[in-house]
This record gives structure tokens, C-alpha cells and sequence, in this order.
């Protein structure tokens, strides 16, 4: 293959990729984000960047949206091995409580895995049961 048909390859690799940017932008206007447009709009010019483009608006949504998710899988897995964790050192006790509860220290460990570093405050509870009454406890 000779340099003038690699530029072409490469070009039309270009093109296409072009096509493919601008059909995903098009679906954008079809689209109705979870997070809402007003929600991005304002974060955006708390920030400092004016847009009009509400395909580019959507885009971010689309784009934090799949952030928070990750994080959320992220921190479910971290609870799940916690609580794996709990349940090997209690064999001997039954538990009778299978849900999962997301803790500060399940979200912090995955956010870590970001690059986002939390510290929370103290009064913070970690445990599923903290400042329940103590009849609704054994529910």
C-alpha cells in the first residue's frame, strides 16, 4: 500500500466516523434523558460555559447519567463483598436480613476508583439501623 492510499483510508475512516458523530447527535433531539435538560443547563452555567445546543446538553446527560451508574455498580459490588465479608465472620448466626444497603464507605471506595475523594461528617450513620426505634429493628 502506498502513502497516498493510506491518506485516502484514512480520510474515509474519518468520514465515517463524522457520519456516525452526527447520526448519534440527531438521535439526541429524539431523546429524553433521566437526568432533565433545565438540571444540565444549570450546572453547566453554574460552571461558567453558555450552550444553546440542546443536542450538546443531552449529550452531557447522557454522559453523567452513565457516570452514575457506573459509580452505583461499582458501590453494589463493593457492598455485596462487605457484606460476603459479614456473613463468613457470623456462620453461626443466621441472617435473617438480605438486603443490600448502600453505605458512605461503599460509595466513597468506588468513587475512589474516579478519582473523586469524599470525606463524609461524622453524624453520617453507616448502619441500616442506626437511629431506628428499637421495636422496628428485628422487622
Amino acid at each position: 500500500m502506498n502513502q497516498h492510499q493510506q491518506v485516502n483510508e484514512g480520510s474515509g475512516g474519518r468520514q465515517d466516523d463524522d457520519a456516525v458523530l452526527s447520526e448519534f447527535l440527531a438521535s439526541l433531539m429524539d431523546y429524553t434523558p433521566t437526568i432533565p435538560d433545565e438540571l444540565v443547563e444549570h450546572y453547566i452555567a453554574k460552571s461558567g460555559f453558555q450552550c444553546p445546543d440542546v443536542r450538546l446538553i443531552r449529550l452531557v446527560a447522557v454522559a453523567t447519567q452513565k457516570f452514575i451508574s457506573e459509580v452505583a455498580s461499582d458501590a453494589l459490588q463493593h457492598c455485596k463483598a462487605r457484606q460476603s465479608a459479614v456473613i463468613k465472620d457470623k456462620r453461626d448466626k443466621q441472617q435473617k436480613d438480605k438486603r443490600l444497603v448502600l453505605t458512605m464507605e461503599d460509595l466513597s471506595k468506588a468513587l475512589r476508583e474516579y478519582g473523586v475523594n469524599i470525606k463524609h461528617q461524622d453524624y453520617f450513620a453507616d448502619s441500616p439501623t442506626t437511629g431506628m426505634d428499637p421495636a422496628t429493628r428485628d422487622e
